[in-house]
Parts: structure tokens; C-alpha cells; sequence
């Protein structure tokens, strides 16, 4: 209900009658202030007017007066300029830190307001706010997409920071860990990324213009050319498998060579996945990507459209992969192409993000520019969350929306995290 509080006050959903604290004297509400989601008084900077005095400070919301005591505000000089108490029920007083006793607001949740809150945190339907969207004006609709749109990208970024720091300051390291992980298609996602830290490219690159040498480290450090991880009915095959010896071979001489230590193979997940979307396929793909130079970063900086980064992006496998999914087994003939979906997805879930957060590491608003273009230039992702949102009658148009609109879900609507959304708060309006 706190929660709730708080979204009245910010919207100034005031019940239609005049506001007044407890001791009688009337309130003129003239800035609520800044919202504060951190530590510290919920609202800075408002100003209000009680009785005959304008009043600049710190504005600090509770359910009941008394957990003001109960949070230990006052004993906090953080809360020292706090001009305004409000409260659902004003059971007890309120004082600072300094021996200030404040006036006291009870805010009572317009009716109205408090019925729409219940029906969004309790409808079957989902989303909640269904029925109110084909209503909305295509302006409301666009800027809420567009803000959305950046908070997604603001999110990748962070994560792509993080990465960058554990790459000890390299970008190209990070760019190649985000990579990896988007290869692993979401099952396999963190074994990827635990790949490809394991796998020191300042060493690898000394071997880059030979393919062979590549896939013997990438196969080598994912553990998948240890016989005691194939399945059993493969090991057998693989012992007397020409390939896989020499590859098996090559890794243990590079091994020495760079101290290399593979990840834990029972990281990886078989179960449910089309033999295509086999790590050792994948792995194969990226040997490929990575031998052809097309795909560093310093290269996908430089393409400017779709078409460019998927020529970029573009592989396939080794001939040996061409003609198996595992490690002695066969499996007819295919040059087991990154299709043109995936190419989308790395697009969308790998260049994007990283133009943008280094976009903002260089200070380089062409590269951000760039980022939301390319996100325009995409087709709609075709899934399960862009289908609901296009059954509730939102456009889905572009790359750009489908983003946006998978942000609405994962941020806000599966978090039930109404007040913050801009679509609830047309809803609880209305």
C-alpha cells in the first residue's frame, strides 16, 4: 500500500476534497518533488505550502505514522530536512533527528484508484491492462516504446560494463565473451560465457590465420575433446575417429603451450536441443567467425547497415562438422550455416548492445545513433511475447518495438510493477 502512496502523491492523485494536516492547517501542494528510489527520504526537493509558509525540502511517505520510529528516522539526520510527513493513517508523531516534530498529511487513496490498483494485481487476464490499450493514443503508446527502448539497451549496457571489467579493461574480450554467450541460444547462454573467459585471445590470436588450431582450442577448453564426456555409445566411434584424435592431439600441445585449463563440460546442455544448436556446431561456427576476421569489434563498428553486419556475421563449419553433430556420429551432408534468424538474433541481442555501451564509453553519440537505427532497420522478432502484445492490439513493427515491448514484460508486467508503468498509470486514471 506503500507503494501505492507513493504513486498518488507523484501524480498528485489527490481525493476531491482539500488537503490538510492533522493539526488543521491547509496544504497547497505546489512541486512533489523528486522521486528518490535509493536510500534516503522518498521525495526530494518539493515544495509545499502549510498554512501561510512555503516550505523547500524532503518529503517522507508511510503507510501509519508510526514506522517513521519503526525505520529509525528519527535518529537519521538524513531525514533532518524532511518538511512533510505523510501517511495513510496518522496513528503516532513523528520526530527528527534535530527534535523537529513535523507536520503530519493522512493521504487517503482515491477509491477509484485504489479499485483499478486491485483489478491490475488480481486479473487473470494477462496483461491486466488489456482492455484499456487499444484505447491509447498513438503518442502515449510511441514515447512509453521509446522510453522502454532505452532502458533495455541502459540494462545490456551494464551488463556488457560488468564484462568489460572482468576482461581487465578489454573491450574486444567482452565483445567476444557477449558473443559466445548469445551462441549458447539462451540454454547453453552461461556455459558460453564461462567458454569463452576460459579462452585467452591475446594467446589464441598467435594461431588466428590457422582454422585447425582455433577449433582445437575452442573444442579443447569447452572440455568436449576429452573421451571420458562423449556419450557412451559415441566413445567408441571417436577412438578410432582420425579427426578427432589430431584435434584431441593439437589441443594437449596448445595446452602446454598457453596453460589452459576447460571448463567443466557437464556445463553444457544436450537435452532438448536440435542437433544443430549442438554446442559442438556452435563452437565450430564461432572457429570459423573468429579465423575469417569479419566479426571483431573494430569490424562491426565499421558496418553501418543490416546487410553489413550480416555479411559479417556470416558462417558456416568446418568440413568434419559438415558431415557430423558430435564427435563420431554421422549425420548427413550440410554446411550447417548460421541461418539467417540467428544472424537477427546476434544483431539484436550482441552488436546493438555493445555499439551502444561503447557509444558511451567513447563519448560517441553516432555510435548510440546507430544502435536505435539498426533496431528501426530489423524486422519484428516473431515470438511468444511479441504475439501476446500484438493480440492486445499494439503495432509490432520493427525490432526496435519488439525490444521494448519484451522489456514491458520481463521489467514491469511479470513484476506486477504497475506504478511504474505508463500504461498502468493511464489504467489507474481512468
Amino acid at each position: 500500500m506503500e507503494a501505492l502512496l507513493h504513486y498518488v502523491w507523484k501524480h498528485k492523485l489527490w481525493p476531491l476534497k482539500p488537503l490538510a494536516t492533522t493539526s488543521g492547517e491547509p496544504v497547497e501542494v505546489i512541486d512533489t518533488g523528486l522521486h528518490n528510489r535509493n536510500a534516503g527520504p522518498d521525495f526530494f526537493n518539493a515544495k509545499v505550502k502549510i498554512g501561510e509558509t512555503l516550505w523547500v525540502g524532503n518529503v517522507e511517505i508511510h503507510d501509519r505514522a508510526t514506522d517513521w520510529n519503526a525505520h529509525g528516522h528519527q535518529h537519521d539526520a538524513a531525514y533532518d530536512n524532511v518538511v512533510l510527513h505523510v501517511c495513510r493513517e496518522v496513528n503516532g508523531t513523528a520526530t527528527t533527528a534535530s527534535g523537529r516534530t513535523l507536520p503530519q498529511l493522512q493521504l487517503d487513496v482515491p477509491p477509484s484508484v485504489l479499485q483499478n490498483y486491485r483489478q491490475l494485481l488480481h486479473a487473470d487476464r494477462y496483461p491486466p491492462c488489456y482492455q484499456l490499450i487499444p484505447s491509447l493514443s498513438p503518442l502515449t503508446i510511441h514515447s512509453w516504446l521509446s522510453a522502454l527502448q532505452t532502458e533495455r539497451l541502459e540494462q545490456k549496457t551494464e551488463a556488457i560494463k560488468r564484462r568489460v571489467a572482468q576482461c581487465n579493461g578489454s573491450w574486444e574480450q567482452a565483445y567476444f565473451t557477449t558473443l559466445a554467450r548469445n551462441f549458447g541460444f539462451g540454454i547453453n547462454g552461461d556455459a558460453f560465457e564461462q567458454w569463452a573467459r576460459s579462452v585467452p585471445l591475446s594467446a589464441v590470436g598467435h594461431h588466428r590465420d590457422d582454422l585447425f588450431q582455433i577449433e582445437a582450442i575452442f573444442m579443447g577448453q569447452a572440455g568436449l575433446t576429452d573421451l571420458g564426456n562423449l556419450p557412451k555409445r559415441h566413445r567408441e566411434r571417436a577412438e578410432n575417429d582420425d579427426y578427432f584424435i589430431r584435434l584431441r592431439n593439437e589441443y594437449h600441445f596448445l595446452q602446454r603451450k598457453f596453460s589452459l585449463q576447460p571448463i567443466d563440460p557437464k556445463l553444457w546442455r544436450f537435452l532438448r536441443l536440435r542437433p544443430q544448436n549442438f554446442p559442438h556446431i556452435r563452437l565450430a561456427q564461432l572457429a570459423r567467425l573468429y579465423h575469417q576476421e569479419t566479426a571483431s569489434l573494430s569490424q562491426i563498428v565499421d558496418c553501418a547497415t543490416v546487410e553489413d553486419l550480416e555479411k559479417a556475421l556470416a558462417t558456416r563449419v568446418t568440413p568434419y562438422w559438415q558431415t557430423h553433430y558430435l564427435f563420431g556420429a554421422d549425420s548427413p551432408t550440410s554446411e550447417k550455416r548460421l541461418s539467417a534468424s540467428s544472424r537477427r538474433l546476434m544483431i539484436i541481442n550482441t552488436v546493438i548492445p555493445m555499439l551502444f555501451a561503447y557509444g558511451r564509453h567513447r563519448h560517441d553519440e553516432k555510435l548510440c545513433d546507430r544502435a536505435f537505427d539498426l533496431l528501426e532497420e530489423l524486422g519484428a522478432e516473431q515470438n511468444h511475447i511479441t504475439r501476446m502484445w500484438s493480440e492486445c492490439g499494439l503495432s509490432v513493427r520493427s525490432a526496435a518495438d519488439t525490444q521494448a515491448l519484451i522489456q514491458l514484460k520481463n521489467e514491469y508486467c511479470d513484476r506486477k510493477d504497475c506504478l511504474r508503468c505508463r500504461i498502468g498509470y493511464e489504467y489507474l486514471k481512468k
